[in-house]
């Protein structure tokens, strides 16, 4: 099997082409850089086979998949940044890379026969209510627009092709790039008190237990959607940055004892500043991974504890 990861500078892409290599898989791997410019942490991906690919531009994306010809491609390439997507002047590029890209992407699986993988996101839907998203739901509201564009591709996806895993993520952390975890660490070593969000509802996703469910799937045939986070009881974004301080505290950083940092709740409308509306409720189902037999992730707080173990802070 020969599988092409698109993002690979990015977190996921970074640990699904680690997880090809632990197991024995070619993998290549693209973005939109001449050459890699992911960490350089001497990890299986800095040596792997990378071609630059431009998604935005089907012309690019026709000659990549056709000169490489995977069996699977995984599409880890997305815009982020949910706050810049709200700027008008973001907006066309956040627009190209969304569902362009991932429509040139899927077209060229359609023609190669090649199954395909997209990450996805809870912000395709309201976020309202307490009930946990079913992956086969229908009622879909995104609250901005990266939501909306996210939303897009998958309906590309879906539109264009039989042998595809469209898989829906949120809260996502991962050793290569920016994320939550990084941004609370870096905050509590510097400021006596943090307010944090206490009405936003959903659970993590370690992008290193995600990539080995994403191998586990293209493995298969068992094509559709589906929800992945880590297991454990649905939490806070103030629930989560009180475990990071807590778990960092225990691995003997002492910045974060709570005799001084203060971690205080806030609701949404409290905090402010956002410019993109977030869904309250990220709460997602997972059930259908073990229904489908695949291995459920481990718990978030098993994550987070392997993970303050691998980063530096």
């Amino acid at each position: 099997m020969k599988v092409l990861v698109t993002g690979v500078a990015g977190q996921l892409g970074h640990d699904v082409m680690n997880e090809l290599a632990a197991r024995g898989i070619e993998g290549i791997g693209s973005d939109i850089r001449e050459t890699y410019s992911g960490v350089e942490d001497g990890t299986a991906v800095t040596r792997m086979p990378y071609v630059q690919m431009d998604i935005t531009e089907e012309m690019s994306v026709q000659k990549v998949l056709s000169e490489t010809a995977p069996d699977v491609v995984v599409h880890c390439a997305a815009w982020t940044a949910v706050d810049a997507a709200e700027e008008e002047a973001n907006r066309e590029i956040v627009y190209k890379v969304n569902v362009l890209g991932t429509k040139h992407i899927a077209s060229a699986c359609k023609a190669l026969g090649c199954k395909m993988v997209y990450i996805s996101t809870d912000y395709v839907f309201d976020g309202q209510g307490e009930k946990p998203w079913d992956p086969d739901c229908k009622e879909y509201a995104p609250l901005n627009v990266y939501g909306e564009t996210k939303l897009k591709g998958e309906l590309a996806v879906s539109e264009c092709l039989d042998q595809y895993f469209i898989v829906r993520i949120a809260w996502v952390f991962g050793k290569n790039g920016k994320n939550f975890i990084k941004t609370m660490l870096d905050l509590g070593k510097t400021r006596n008190a943090l307010k944090v969000v206490c009405d936003q509802i959903g659970t993590p996703t370690y992008t290193l237990d995600l990539a080995r469910l994403l191998v586990d799937m293209i493995l298969t045939e068992k094509y559709g959607y589906y929800h992945a986070t880590n297991e454990g009881e649905y939490i806070s974004w103030y629930e989560f940055t009180k475990a990071i301080f807590r778990q960092a505290r225990e691995l003997g950083h002492e910045a974060y004892d709570a005799s001084r940092l203060t971690v205080t709740p806030v609701t949404t409308a409290e905090y402010g500043v956002s410019k993109a509306a977030r869904p309250f409720n990220s709460r997602l189902d997972r059930s259908k991974l073990t229904a489908s037999g695949f291995a459920p992730l481990p718990t978030w707080q098993d994550a987070l504890a392997r993970y303050l173990k691998e980063i530096d802070y």
